[in-house]
Formats: C-alpha cells, structure tokens, sequence
C-alpha cells in the first residue's frame, strides 16, 4: 500500500465555497459520471437530504453529487444550487419530462462558531459547483471544515479549530481516497502515538486534554450528559473500483472504523456522523479490500484536518501546540 492524492483515485472533482467571516461553507464531490453510492449514519443528530434514495430497497441505483455543509439543518437549502448548476448542464436522472439531479447532502453545526444567522445557501454552493476542478483541494479552514471545531464537551471556550482533510491509498492498482469534514464533540486522537492532537482543553487552555477522561468525572450525572448538539463529523469515501450502492454502504460502514480509532468519543446522540461512499471506477476488487483501505484513509483524513486548521474565530488549532514542540497529554 501506499499514500497518493487523493485526486489520483480519479473520476470526480471537488470544489469548496465558504463565507469566512460568518465561519460557514460547503463543500462539493462532482462525479465525472453518474456514480453508485451508499452511505451508513452512526450518529443520533443527522440532517441530511436524498439520504433515503440509498437504501438498498429504494430505486435509485447512482447520485450525481453529494454536498457536505454547514449550517445544521438550515444548510439543506444549499443542495437546490447543485440541481441548478447539473441541471443547467443537462445532467440529471432522466424521467422522460426533465433530467433530475440526484444531490445527496449531509450538514454539520457550526452556528456557534461565527454568524448564526449566515448559513450555505443555494448560491453557495452553485458556487462550490464553479469551482469544482481536479486539482487536489485545499484543506483546514475551507469549505465545508470553515466553521467546523472538536473537544465541545465543555463548551466552545475549551474547543479547538478543526477542519477539511483529505488522504488516499493504493495497492494493487485498487485506489480509495477519503474526505472529512471534522466537527465532532469528540478528540481526534493520533492512533499512532495515543496522543490527543486536537480537542478539549484543560483548564488552563495550554494543550488538548481529554474529553474522555471529562466524561468519567461526569459518570455519577443520571441525565445532561449529551447537551451539546453543536456536532458531526461528515466523511466520503471514493474508489475506482466498481460495486453496486448496497456494497457501498456496507464499505462506508467499515469506513466509520476510521472514526472510531481517531475520533474519542464518536458517534454520540449528540453527532450526527455519516459517511458516503461512491463508486467511480470500474476496476474489479474485493470488498473487504476496498473497505479497509477507506478506513485507513478516513483515520489519516479526520488527522490533515486538524493538522492543516488554523487558529480563527478565537479558537486555537492543533499546530499552536506541535509547532511549539508541545506533546499533548
């Protein structure tokens, strides 16, 4: 196995529209083609649009986008701009009267970080459409990642910076790549080292400390212990490989096995975590294969996105601390 961009999986493109100052924006995964897509929610607050299309009982057998946004639920406006840039392409599932685009969309919460009241709307994300290319996409406070933030369990004062992130492997001519946008209440948590890189802060503010251990001091509270909703962790996998979406949701399933080895705790009631996957490719592989490979590549995307946030909005970011040589605890 090894790493390449996650670009090279080849056959789509990404594009990012954000409004920095209000902390929110959207980012966009255009198929070249029609692609089969599955998708698998572990957390217990979702808001998403078109998600039932792909259940393995529905009809629907390929999408042609899937947005990730900020916003909460107010975000699910922001889809109507990508049916509007596809269709005005003539791309769309065609009924016989109009080509309609199939746009899959999962929100996360940033309402806290920057102006509650400015979410992704329409025109944003037609302009994410716009600026969609095959260039690798840029990464940490972009996009869908421009208000995202981990360690909540406190409050937003002990928060830290997250963002976008992207990592691909291949082996044996097989490619998988992944995408997240990490805005969990949770660590993200180095699997190599153990070590906290970015989350709750201790009391003094000078390093990433524990939600986990915050949670067992907090084990005695019969009820609250969930409060804050201000979650979710948003991911798409992509490979070259060809399976049919109920495949698909199943390798997004074993793809949340990279949520749970870097993100402490994860897929809470108060998360609405959700991954896509999508075929865009036509190579022959192994399902157990391409599964396990995305997981890897979603553990070492959920990382780029907090190494690669910047400190904004008042909130500091996992580089304030490795830059200085600091281990967190």
């Amino acid at each position: 196995m090894r790493e390449i961009g996650i670009m090279e999986v080849g056959g789509f493109s990404v594009g990012h529209a954000q409004n920095t100052e209000a902390a929110t924006g959207c980012t966009v995964l255009l198929p070249d083609r029609e692609a089969p897509c599955g998708a698998d929610v572990r957390g217990g607050g979702p808001a998403s649009r078109e998600s039932q299309i792909l259940q393995p009982l529905m009809d629907c057998q390929a999408v042609h986008a899937v947005l990730l946004s900020g916003g909460s639920a107010f975000g699910l406006d922001a889809a109507g701009g990508v049916q509007r840039y596809l269709e005005e392409r003539g791309i769309g599932f065609d009924t016989g009267i109009a080509k309609v685009p199939l746009v899959c969309q999962s929100c996360l919460f940033d309402l806290s970080v920057g102006d509650s009241r400015v979410r992704p709307d329409a025109a944003m994300a037609y302009r994410a459409c716009e600026n969609a290319s095959k260039n690798p996409p840029a990464q940490g406070n972009v996009g869908a990642g421009t208000g995202c933030t981990v360690g909540k369990y406190r409050g937003m004062a002990r928060a830290m910076k997250a963002g976008f992130g992207t990592f691909a492997v291949e082996a044996g001519g097989i490619r998988v790549g992944a995408l997240a946008a990490v805005n969990a209440l949770g660590d993200v948590v180095d699997p190599d080292s153990g070590k906290t890189v970015a989350g709750l802060l201790n009391e003094a503010g000078t390093a990433p400390g524990s939600t986990l251990q915050a949670l067992w001091q907090d084990a005695d509270r019969m009820a609250g212990l969930w409060e804050n909703h201000q979650n979710t962790t948003l991911g798409i996998v992509v490979t070259n490989a060809l399976f049919a979406k109920t495949a698909l949701a199943k390798i997004a399933g074993m793809a949340h096995n990279g949520y749970a080895r870097a993100i402490q705790p994860v897929h809470t009631t108060a998360d609405g975590d959700t991954i896509y996957a999508l075929s865009v490719g036509e190579k022959k592989a192994d399902l157990n294969l391409v599964g396990t490979l995305g997981a890897y590549a979603m553990q070492r995307a959920i990382l780029r996105a907090v190494r690669s946030a910047s400190p904004a909005y008042g909130l500091k970011a996992a580089r304030d601390f490795e830059e200085k040589g600091e281990t967190p605890v």
